[in-house]
């Protein structure tokens, strides 16, 4: 089976979702699949329940939970060009049929690695492996290079009128 390129980006709600959504789905069929998370660390509702899928679900967290705005440390630089480079060797393992680089456009955006590194990933995609990436703002050129590209855009959320993140829900 050919594979594609999917980038999930926008402003709204439901990129990871939609993500891990395509991640059971290949589970389902009996596909193996890689997850890394940047920027995200932690017990989330999500990890908790893929890992009864551990036989064709890997998750692996690249970053320390404590980054989100301004510049990154150089630990969580190095955490994250980790991850990238795991994320290469699992796409070129033929071990996997499905990688997922979840919030790989914002790990670009707040500088944990260059566009240039995403790009490479990638060109030396095997055929037949379907590599997913999302976050907010992706680059113009990872856009240009992907077959599939979707916009989340907010339009209205509960967030707005104080409603924090739900176990269960949005967590």
């Amino acid at each position: 089976m050919k594979g594609y390129v999917q980038i999930y980006t926008g402003n709204g709600k439901g990129k990871t979702t939609a993500s891990l959504g395509l991640s059971l789905r290949a589970a389902g069929a009996g596909l193996k699949v890689f997850i890394a998370q940047f920027l995200k660390q932690g017990d989330y509702s999500e990890i908790k329940a893929l890992e009864r899928f551990s036989d064709l679900i890997r998750i692996e967290q690249y970053g320390l939970g404590s980054f989100i705005k301004g510049q990154p440390t150089e630990e969580e630089i190095q955490a994250a060009q980790k991850g990238l480079q795991e994320v290469r060797e699992a796409m070129l393992s033929g071990e996997y049929d499905v990688i997922i680089v979840e919030e790989g456009n914002v790990a670009v955006s707040c500088g944990l690695f260059e566009v240039q590194k995403l790009l490479e990933l990638i060109s030396q995609k095997p055929d037949n492996l379907e590599l997913v990436i999302t976050g907010r703002g992706a680059a113009p050129e990872v856009i240009e290079q992907a077959d599939l590209v979707t916009e989340m855009k907010e339009i209205k959320h509960y967030y707005q009128e104080g409603v924090a993140a739900r176990v269960g829900i949005e967590k």
